[in-house]
């Protein structure tokens, strides 16, 4: 079983208000651990499609979206793409305002800085139309795959490559065999399969289902299709704890997918660390941690450190699930090792791990395996 999940923080200081927004160069170095994460994140993206642009050949065209159903921006899509010309010749395309339903425009603000970026506004570049142009070469591909993704994430608002979809195909718009962009998710690749075999799950799920079923035990269901498809495993054969919840293991985290009900809501997370010493300190580093997560949460209740991800269950998404899990297995393991050898306490695999000293009466939160 597990240790109690709280569903609100409880104790400590209320977290600090959201830091105001900051540009980070490709290369300049982090001072914050998942700031750190992030960045390199985004250099390995910048780097893969260097080499990507790089090797283009004439008549391919490649195009890199912000995930609009992951991202949450509805109608509105965000991309920019690259088409290979003769001789090396590449010619970038942003999406413009033309594009973008109202209440997605680009401010006067993110404009400007589309121009000082090196775009040019729409129309200016012969073909670009309704689109910022960019004319540039293969010979230039690691300047260009920089200006692409500063795009992405400092204008676009792209909080992590794998936010990102990407596709490449030839002129005949057949696609084309390309090593990873990093984090980000092909179009055409193993992930399309994924996504292709968890919607073929799901329909023969629902098909499966009787009609009498509740609203509850159906998103209950479907999570757990979700998840053994992302685990390439049966829905029977998942770790499920006396408590419900689904249990995936992280490295020295573990990583735990429970349904509630009231609201209909999926919470994807993982006790970080257990009997820890809640300090000032302690307060102060998961508020500056939990500013600069992409998405989710760090808090402190009952002598745990917890990160967590909600996803909703009304109009459930399954990719929206998939990208919480994703997060928070990566999130987790890193995370248990830096903040237990800053705060002490006890990672959920650390069997070496010793806890903090307390008097024998006091309550301590245990994790049980």
């Amino acid at each position: 079983m597990t240790a109690d999940h709280p569903s609100a923080p409880t104790g400590g200081p209320p977290g600090g208000m959201p830091e105001h927004h900051e540009s980070i160069l490709l290369d300049e170095p982090s001072t914050a651990d998942l700031r750190a994460k992030v960045t390199q994140a985004w250099q390995e993206f910048a780097r893969a499609l260097a080499d990507r642009l790089a090797a283009l050949p004439a008549g391919a065209h490649l195009e890199v979206t912000l995930d609009p159903t992951a991202s949450g921006t509805g109608d509105a899509i965000y991309s920019v793409s690259v088409d290979a010309g003769a001789e090396g010749a590449l010619a970038a395309r942003a999406v413009g305002n033309a594009s973008l339903p109202q209440g997605y425009r680009l401010d006067r603000s993110a404009v400007a800085d589309m121009i000082a970026l090196g775009w040019s506004p729409p129309g200016v570049v012969e073909g670009s139309g309704e689109y910022f142009g960019l004319d540039s070469s293969t010979a230039d591909a690691a300047r260009l795959s920089a200006l692409l993704s500063r795009t992405l994430r400092d204008v676009y608002g792209a909080p992590h490559p794998a936010f990102l979809v990407y596709l490449v195909h030839d002129a005949e718009g057949e696609p084309l065999p390309v090593e990873p962009l990093g984090t980000a998710r092909s179009e055409f690749g193993p992930d399309r399969d994924v996504e292709a075999d968890l919607d073929e799950a799901l329909a023969a799920a629902a098909a499966a289902s009787q009609s009498g079923e509740s609203d509850v035990l159906a998103l209950a269901e479907r999570v757990r299709t979700v998840v053994s498809t992302m685990l390439k495993s049966d829905s029977d054969r998942l770790q499920v704890d006396s408590d419900g919840d689904i249990n995936i293991r992280a490295g020295s985290a573990m990583v735990f997918v429970r349904v509630r009900d009231n609201p209909p809501l999926v919470d994807v997370f993982s006790p970080v660390l257990t009997e820890v010493e809640p300090t000032e300190r302690l307060y102060v580093k998961l508020s500056e941690l939990t500013n600069r997560m992409p998405i989710g949460r760090l808090y402190c209740a009952d002598d745990t450190v917890w990160a967590s991800i909600p996803v909703f269950g009304r109009n459930f998404q399954p990719t929206h699930l998939m990208l919480a899990v994703q997060v928070m297995t990566g999130l987790a393991d890193e995370l248990d090792d830096r903040l237990h050898g800053e705060f002490g306490g006890k990672r959920f695999f650390g069997e070496g791990d010793k806890p903090v000293k307390r008097d024998e009466g006091e309550h301590r939160t245990g994790m049980y395996l």
